[in-house]
């Protein structure tokens, strides 16, 4: 897997080699840019967790979310991921970890992948609230986004508890038969971007799918 060493996201600036005689064309395609080769690995699924940092220094996690892409764009989150509880305690250890190394004051995104092994491997992060975190605008106790005003004003960190199961589903594009069951449903909590133009495979806003661990 060949990736370009900055401003790559949604699966782009990554090439996969399946054929050493087409490096040349490769490297074309990723714009003779400085890039990063590593070993393909087998993977089985990809989880994020969401850990806050205050400034004094106390962490906070919460329950690993499972990730699920269409073309290489997040699509869903199911909360909490159904993989098994060492795992989900081994990534939360891993970012709460990183995020004491980095002494990070706020909200931190960190995904990992799960191979077919079923070993943890650390993906990226993002230092700022995450879209696979928009779950806890209605399944947790505390939002991302007030962790992340508690965590950088000196504020105590909120509860992390999840409340209920959740789907979260991004609006890619235009959705406007999701948009319409999420408002007819009691299950669908809906949260729009405002938007001027939607285009294909673009985040227009996301549902919270409530008590769900199937799309509705």
């Amino acid at each position: 897997m060949l990736k370009t060493a900055r401003l790559g996201y949604d699966g782009k600036g990554q090439i996969v080699i399946r054929n050493a005689d087409h490096l040349d064309q490769i490297w074309q395609e990723l714009g003779q840019v400085e890039a990063v080769l590593e070993t393909f690995i087998p993977l089985k699924s990809e989880i994020s967790v969401i850990v806050a940092r205050d400034q004094h220094g106390e962490t906070r996690a919460y329950p690993p979310g499972e990730n699920h892409h269409d073309n290489q764009i997040l699509a869903t989150t199911v909360v909490p991921a159904r993989i098994d509880q060492g795992l989900q305690d081994q990534a939360i250890e891993q970012a709460i970890t990183l995020a004491k190394a980095l002494d990070y004051i706020g909200v931190l995104g960190v995904e990992f992948f799960i191979a077919e092994d079923n070993q943890l491997y650390f993906n990226e992060m993002a230092p700022r609230p995450h879209n696979s975190g928009h779950w806890t605008q209605d399944a947790a106790i505390t939002s991302q986004f007030e962790q992340q005003i508690r965590a950088v004003t000196g504020l105590p960190l909120g509860p992390v508890t999840q409340i209920c199961p959740v789907i979260m589903e991004n609006l890619l594009g235009e959705t406007p038969d999701r948009v319409a069951k999420a408002t007819r449903h009691e299950d669908g909590k809906l949260h729009l971007y405002g938007k001027a133009e939607a285009r294909e495979g673009r985040k227009m806003g996301h549902i919270n799918w409530l008590h769900q661990t199937t799309l509705v």
